[in-house]
């Protein structure tokens, strides 16, 4: 098997630096909680929990909720972020949109929950969307594939030389927690692993 790759702290600090300044809190929350990319985009006004300094991933893979840490370095951009989001919302309610995608049954146990700020994406997209499920106007999150450029664009003007994606601050995340001194245990659990392995 290949062994994943893991940048150091002073090559991920490069990497973030040079990324896009667009999608450059999307991949510093990526690192900082070591969520996937997926999970990261799908995150929710409400998943953040300044208070208690976590993050709550729903639905991650395999369909399970977990808790990881909310860095202190993320707090104040993230609740700059949280304010223009806010702002994005307010001006689509204003304009006669402002719905976003719900999970499972919520839109119809819930018919308002799609226009509540907590259900907002933290991440959303530029431009509204015709949800193909119900054909009604909506933001979504941002999607994949302009977040993994940015990672790629990053990686080569930071001139860091290991074969780096998205996943790889993942992997990182967890190395340098497991440098740090936090047990095998607690990683795992914050990655949402089954296996410790």
């Amino acid at each position: 098997e290949k062994l994943p790759v893991v940048l150091t702290k002073a090559e991920v600090a490069r990497v973030l630096q040079q990324a896009d300044a667009r999608y450059r809190l999307v991949l510093e929350t990526l690192y900082g909680a070591g969520v996937r990319l997926l999970e990261g985009l799908r995150l929710r006004l409400k998943d953040i929990d300044f208070a208690q300094g976590q993050i709550v991933v729903r639905d991650g893979k395999g369909m399970k909720d977990r808790v990881t840490i909310l860095p202190d370095t993320l707090v104040e951009p993230l609740r700059a972020q949280m304010a223009k989001v806010r702002t994005l919302h307010a001006n689509d309610l204003k304009a006669g949109n402002g719905r976003v995608f719900l999970p499972g049954a919520l839109s119809r146990k819930y018919p308002n929950a799609d226009t509540e700020p907590g259900w907002q994406w933290l991440f959303p997209s530029n431009r509204l969307s015709v949800d193909p499920w119900d054909g009604v106007q909506k933001r979504h999150h941002l999607q994949e594939t302009p977040i993994q450029r940015a990672m790629k664009e990053a990686v080569q003007r930071s001139k860091v030389l290991k074969n780096s994606t998205c996943h790889t601050l993942r992997h990182s995340f967890a190395t340098h927690l497991l440098e740090a001194g936090y047990d095998i245990s607690t990683v795992q659990e914050l990655l949402g692993h089954k296996d410790v392995s």
